[in-house]
C-alpha cells in the first residue's frame, strides 16, 4: 500500500470580491461577493515507503496548498488525501504522529531557549520515550554537527546552524513522513551537501519517505529519482528525472580550447550540429545525441583545427524544467 496516495484532490478557495471606494466598501459589507480560485485541480499521485520525491513548481503554482491538505491543515474541497491510510484533516493527531515538517522560511523552534530545551520540549510533546529520545539526540548531534549548538539560543544561530536544528527537531520522533518545503534556502555550499547527505541516510536507514519542495533544483538532482511538477494546480509530469532528461534533454555541448583562433573557422559537422560560439581560442558545438554521438563530434572537429582541450556538458534539470513550462509536454 502506498504511503501517501492522492486521488482527485482539489482546492478552491472563495475569494473575496471588492468594490473601490467607500460606497463599494458599504456595498460588499451587506453583499459580499466572491469569486473561486481553484489551487489545486483534481491530481493523483501515489508515493512509496522510503522513496524521495521532488514537487516542484513556479509560485502559486499549488505546492504549499498540496502540503497543507496533505498534513491535515487544509480540508479539501474535493477528492481525497490518505497518509499511511489516515486521513489527514479528520484523523489529525494521528497523522501527526506520523509526520514531520520543516519549512525553510518558518521556525518550530522556540526563540528565546537554547536548543536542546526545545528539543527535549518537542520529544515531550510526542511522548518519545527517554531511551530512544538519548539514542536520536545522540545520533543528530554527531551526523548534524550539533553539538555545539545544544546550549545555545536558537535567536543566536546563523541559517545553516537553524536549519540542521529544525532538521532535528522534525525527525526527532522517528517519523514515517517527512514533507520539507525548501530545506536549504539561503544556505551555502558546504551546509547545503551535508543536509542533503543527511536527509539520504535517514531515508537510506529508516525507509522514511519525503516528499520535497524547493525552488532550488539542486536539491532534487542530488536527492530525488522520481519528479512532480505541478502548474496551475495540475500535474504537468510525474515521473523519473532520467525520463525527462532523455526526452527533453536530447541536446548536448563540445566546448574546445583552440590553439588558434576559433573565429571564423568553416567546419565540416556530421547532421544535427551546429556551432553555437566561435571566439579568440574557444569553440562551442552543440549536437542533438539522437542524431550523431560527441565522439563523432569530437573527432571530426578535432581533425580540422588543433585543441588544446575540450569539454562535453550535460543539460541541467533547470531548462528541461522550463521547456516543459512552456508546452514542451504536448508537442
Amino acid at each position: 500500500m502506498p504511503v501517501i496516495k492522492v486521488t482527485q484532490l482539489t482546492k478552491v478557495f472563495q475569494i473575496p470580491k471588492k468594490d473601490a471606494g467607500l460606497v463599494g466598501s458599504v456595498k460588499n459589507l451587506f453583499r459580499p461577493r466572491f469569486e473561486s480560485k481553484t489551487a489545486v485541480d483534481h491530481i493523483d499521485f501515489k508515493i512509496d515507503a522510503g522513496e524521495i520525491v521532488g514537487y516542484i513548481g513556479v509560485n502559486g503554482a499549488g505546492k504549499s496548498t498540496t502540503i497543507k491538505m496533505l498534513t491535515g491543515v487544509l480540508l479539501p474541497t474535493s477528492g481525497t488525501a490518505r497518509i499511511l491510510g489516515r486521513d489527514p484533516h479528520r484523523q489529525r493527531i494521528a497523522n501527526a504522529r506520523e509526520i514531520g515538517v520543516v519549512f525553510g522560511q518558518r521556525t518550530q523552534l522556540w526563540w528565546d531557549l537554547a536548543l536542546i530545551e526545545s528539543l527535549n520540549l518537542i520529544a515531550r510533546i510526542y511522548e518519545v520515550p527517554a531511551e530512544r529520545y538519548t539514542r536520536m539526540l545522540d545520533q543528530f548531534a554527531e551526523t548534524l554537527d550539533l553539538k555545539d549548538l545544544l546550549k545555545v539560543p536558537v535567536r543566536n544561530m546563523s541559517l545553516g546552524q537553524k536549519m540542521r536544528s529544525e532538521l532535528a527537531a522534525a525527525l526527532i520522533h522517528e517519523p514515517k513522513v517527512v514533507y520539507l518545503d525548501e530545506p536549504t534556502i539561503g544556505l551555502d555550499l558546504i551546509v547545503k551537501e551535508r543536509i542533503r547527505e543527511f536527509i539520504r541516510t535517514q531515508c537510506a536507514s529508516s525507509g522514511m519517505t519525503v516528499l520535497l519542495t524547493t525552488h532550488d533544483l539542486g536539491d532534487i538532482e542530488e536527492l530525488c529519482q522520481r519528479v512532480l511538477i505541478i502548474d496551475a494546480g495540475r500535474i504537468l509530469y510525474d515521473g523519473p528525472i532520467t525520463a525527462i532528461r532523455d526526452r527533453f534533454g536530447k541536446y548536448r555541448e563540445i566546448t574546445f580550447e583552440t590553439i588558434a583562433p576559433a573565429s571564423g573557422l568553416s567546419l565540416k559537422l556530421p547532421r544535427g550540429t551546429e556551432v553555437v560560439d566561435a571566439e579568440e581560442r574557444r569553440l562551442r558545438i552543440r549536437f542533438d545525441r539522437t542524431r550523431t554521438t560527441a565522439s563523432q563530434v569530437a573527432a571530426q572537429a578535432m581533425s580540422q583545427t588543433e585543441v588544446r582541450d575540450f569539454s562535453l556538458s550535460e543539460p541541467d534539470l533547470a531548462s528541461i524544467v522550463k521547456q516543459i513550462y512552456n508546452g514542451a509536454l504536448e508537442k
